[in-house]
């Protein structure tokens, strides 16, 4: 790329991205100065901007990667991972959300905390924060960073060795990103999300047919012809126990695992608490899932492309979406891709971000005090949390790039110590009445022991795919679950969440008038896009 050419990439990724900060300040700042607006967004979050900031929460540069390239090295049954989700996102409106409104939660660990004790409460935090903290914050900026340094040769533009221009970039994307978290509060994270998210469509929807013209010599329906006929294995979404995810986790592990990241986890959850009431807050977790559908054909056909363009010589299988992008999009629309690539990046970390020092604030700090905090003290507070869990991600991230084995086992193996124990809690809080807070603490303690036991001491023994093993360790904590109310039940049983008065004020909790027949149909177009990409289908 000539320095004409980047100079030009560069100006018009500032414009569009100086265009959504100036958008998102408009829309977020008369909302930060409140512990509600700060960190709920006022609660009056529309269905529209829940959907935006969901999908790119969910997305960002990982999946942009990871998914063409699964797909161009295995097949489609990586998919499963998004089109199930689909569930998932009914779940979280039909029966988690209803709950979490009525009860003006405005965090995950309070709910635990009003279903068993503060106790509960304080585990959960700190299996949050550590996830945050330790894996999932610095994963985010790594794998944003990677795919910028990867498309835009960042070592040869600056001049620095790969893991040099590896800490720019994480400083670069990772202060940027910040700003929006710290000074915005969620509505600007919102807006900014929902504005990168129109760009991702946009994006996917031109990658995806140039490489279908590219594909078939500038002619689109060739191109069409050539990806089912050609290869058509590639089209396969019915995994075997040889690709990425095989088939029959789609019924174990890969169940509760959406559940834990739709239904209970606090980063994407909260912009779903934030809602201005529970018909937006459904209609935009659904329409999320129709997203969730259309994944595969923009994340991960790119891949199946690629495999037709350029065979199976690739270096790596994660080259195959930066290498279809260069070739591909033409140079006035790369600053406008290098927007949106890192508008998902940013929409990722400053989630992360706002939600750790919500959780920082509202379910550390505050409790610790014998007194309220004020709505400035608390919007204070979030603020320095932000820059000080900001700071130490930009030291975690480049440290996978020294070790990216050891260290990308560990974010696998890490973030399967605190999402099954969540979800087992979560849905006896929901579900029973004499659940006690002992049985929630011996999940959680057995959990961690065990999981630890089978992933660093019985690594060999266990064979099991870790989603099938996530299934078994559910079963035997809802067992625990079951023997602690039998033996030793709440003394006094809880009722239904009933709204408070701050929640009968803040939102209206009438239920959307289409969320059940939209669910049906959101489960259909589950199964039909299994059935396309199935050997009954296109991988004939």
């Amino acid at each position: 790329m000539s320095g004409g050419s980047l100079a030009f990439v560069l100006f018009s990724c500032a414009v569009f991205m100086a265009m959504v900060a100036v958008l998102s300040y408009q829309a977020s700042r008369n909302e930060v100065q409140t512990q509600d607006g700060y960190f709920l967004a006022g609660r009056n979050l529309g269905g529209l901007f829940i959907a935006g900031s969901l999908l790119l929460t969910n997305l960002s540069a990982e999946q942009l990667i990871g998914l063409n390239g699964s797909a161009y090295g295995h097949n489609m049954s990586s998919m499963a991972w998004e089109v199930t989700a689909a569930i998932s996102t009914i779940a979280m409106a039909m029966i988690f959300l209803p709950k979490y409104l009525k009860g003006a939660f405005t965090t995950l660990p309070e709910f635990l905390n009003d279903r068993f004790d503060p106790g509960v409460r304080r585990l959960s935090v700190i299996l949050f924060m550590l996830g945050y903290g330790l894996v999932t914050i610095p994963s985010v900026l790594y794998s944003g960073s990677i795919a910028v340094m990867k498309i835009f040769d960042v070592p040869g533009l600056l001049g620095l060795s790969e893991f040099s221009s590896l800490v720019a970039t994480v400083l670069v994307i990772g202060g940027v990103g910040a700003l929006y978290a710290i000074f915005g509060g969620l509505k600007a994270v919102a807006v900014s999300d929902t504005i990168n998210g129109i760009g991702l469509l946009i994006i996917g929807v031109l990658v995806l047919t140039l490489g279908l013209m590219a594909l078939g010599n500038g002619q689109l329906l060739d191109g069409v012809d050539r990806i089912v006929t050609d290869h058509p294995e590639k089209l396969n979404a019915i995994g075997s126990e040889r690709d990425p995810t095989p088939f029959g986790t789609l019924f174990t592990g890969m169940i509760i695992a959406n559940l834990f990241y739709w239904c209970t986890n606090q980063y994407v959850i909260q912009r779903t608490l934030a809602a201005r009431s529970l018909a937006e807050g459904q209609k935009g977790v659904l329409l999320s899932g129709f997203f969730k559908v259309l994944v595969p054909f923009f994340m991960m056909i790119p891949g199946v492309i690629a495999y037709h363009l350029y065979g199976p010589g690739l270096a790596s299988i994660d080259l195959a979406f930066p290498t279809l992008v260069q070739d591909l999009l033409p140079i006035w629309m790369m600053g406008f891709f290098l927007a949106v690539l890192l508008g998902a990046v940013f929409s990722s970390f400053n989630s992360l971000l706002n939600s750790a020092a919500t959780l920082f604030v509202l379910d550390i700090y505050a409790p610790s005090r014998a007194e309220r905090l004020s709505d400035r003290q608390a919007v204070r507070i979030a603020m320095i949390a932000s820059f000080v869990i900001a700071i130490f991600s930009f030291a975690v991230a480049p440290l996978l790039y020294l070790a990216p084995e050891g260290l990308w086992q560990i974010i696998r193996i890490f973030t399967g110590f605190y999402n099954i124990p969540i979800v087992t809690i979560v849905l006896f809080g929901l579900f029973t009445r004499r659940a006690p807070a002992i049985g929630a603490k011996l999940v959680i303690l057995f959990h961690v022991i065990a999981y630890g036991l089978v992933k660093f001491v019985f690594d060999d023994v266990v064979t099991l795919h870790f989603l099938h093993l996530y299934a078994v360790l559910f079963g035997i904590e809802a067992l625990i679950m079951m023997a602690a109310i039998r033996f030793a039940p709440k003394a006094v049983a809880h009722g239904p969440v009933e709204p408070t008065p701050a929640a009968a004020l803040a939102v209206d909790l009438t239920p959307w008038r289409h969320a059940v027949p939209v669910s049906l149909l959101l489960v259909s177009l589950v199964v039909a896009v299994y059935l396309l990409f199935s050997p009954l289908g296109l991988a004939q």
